[in-house]
């Protein structure tokens, strides 16, 4: 397909990378953004963002700020959303109101501007804990760790080994956000069924690269660690360190983005963007800090998090048979590029406050 293509959120940290991929390969390009300050800070334009970028600056709630916005577009990339399981689990009404009403807000306005294609970026944590296979080599799925177990500092799932998580896997929904994107998977799957407009889930893993907003407590672990260690401070890893996950660099999803709204075959379909490795989350921060020529050691809290899981890493299989998907970018890589971005930036930590904040709930 060609034409004008609208992300809504794509002034943030994927739809910008998007919006320079789509832009790549001749497309016009819209975005709808509130610039939150949580994000945005200031709420100006971000520098990053592409002068060919059309940018309207609204809420996705907004029914009058997003008819503008779709008028005249091919194809929907919906991005806008409150991130983060932390946060969500105490912010219940900013994040419901942000993920599922905008999103029906969204939907609304497509019943009447059509457009060719839908694409929703949905989230691995719809998962809650990745698939496992047991000693008698059957896979396990819908397993939780009991509250019990956790405050006996026991994180691991006894006996069973975490593999790859394919689509099939059933959702188990951890956390305000999880339920949030699970509910925008169905809402769009459903409209476009409804609707005869071609819709495509992606269940994106963990996103990191360049441009992502540092001084946001609640955004990727990677962000999160590089604004502790460029500050001089360990980075904090919940748990014993040791749970797996699937890191995935933005340049590979903004690639993923655009195959998905070119593919026939993608349409009803939720399909995983990953790495489709796997790494611990201490790992990440000790490979981290190496790159970034600090030497600090992470420090494990031995402490849990409500709505955190153990292990999910992507299985690809079906993104690669269906879209052509392949990751080009690999960890090491990636995290250079993350560190050449870096190079010169400040952040502000927020990590402790954040932190506090989920301890004075009884969240951590």
């Amino acid at each position: 397909m060609a034409g004008t293509i609208l992300i809504t959120g794509g002034a943030g940290f994927i739809g910008s990378h998007l919006a320079d991929e789509l832009l790549a390969h001749g497309y016009r390009v819209r975005v709808l953004d509130d610039l939150t300050p949580q994000v945005h800070g200031g709420g100006e334009r971000p520098e990053y963002l592409s002068s060919g970028v059309e940018l309207l600056v609204g809420d996705v709630r907004d029914p009058d700020a997003v008819a503008k916005a779709v008028e005249g577009a091919d194809a929907v990339v919906h991005l806008a959303a409150r991130v983060g399981v932390g946060q969500s689990m105490y912010e219940l009404a900013e994040y419901t109101a942000v993920n599922s009403l905008g999103t029906a807000v969204l939907l609304e306005a497509l019943l009447h501007r059509p457009v060719e294609r839908l694409l929703l970026a949905s989230s691995m944590s719809v998962y809650g804990e990745g698939l496992y296979r047991a000693p008698d080599g059957s896979l396990v799925d819908g397993v939780e760790r009991p509250r019990e177990q956790l405050e006996r500092g026991e994180w691991e799932l006894d006996g069973l080994e975490p593999v790859p998580t394919p689509e099939t896997k059933q959702p188990a929904l951890a956390s305000v956000y999880a339920l949030t994107k699970y509910g925008q998977e169905r809402l769009c799957l459903m409209f476009g069924s409804a609707y005869g407009i071609p819709t495509t889930a992606l269940r994106l893993f963990n996103t990191y690269g360049p441009r992502q907003a540092l001084s946001n407590p609640y955004t990727g672990v990677l962000a999160i660690f590089a604004s502790r260690l460029l500050n001089g401070r360990p980075p904090l890893v919940f748990e014993d360190g040791r749970q797996r996950r699937d890191f995935v660099s933005v340049f590979d999803v903004a690639r993923a983005c655009r195959l998905a709204l070119e593919s026939d075959r993608a349409a009803g379909q939720v399909l995983n963007v990953g790495s489709g490795e796997s790494v611990t989350v201490l790992e990440i921060a000790e490979r981290l800090a190496r790159i970034l020529g600090v030497d600090i050691e992470s420090e494990a809290l031995g402490r849990w998090r409500a709505g955190d899981i153990r292990h999910c890493f992507a299985d690809i299989t079906r993104a690669r048979e269906l879209l052509g998907y392949e990751p080009q970018v690999d960890l090491e890589a990636g995290m250079r590029d993350l560190a050449e971005w870096l190079a010169g930036r400040t952040a502000v930590d927020r990590v402790d406050a954040a932190t506090q904040e989920l301890s004075s709930r009884g969240l951590l």
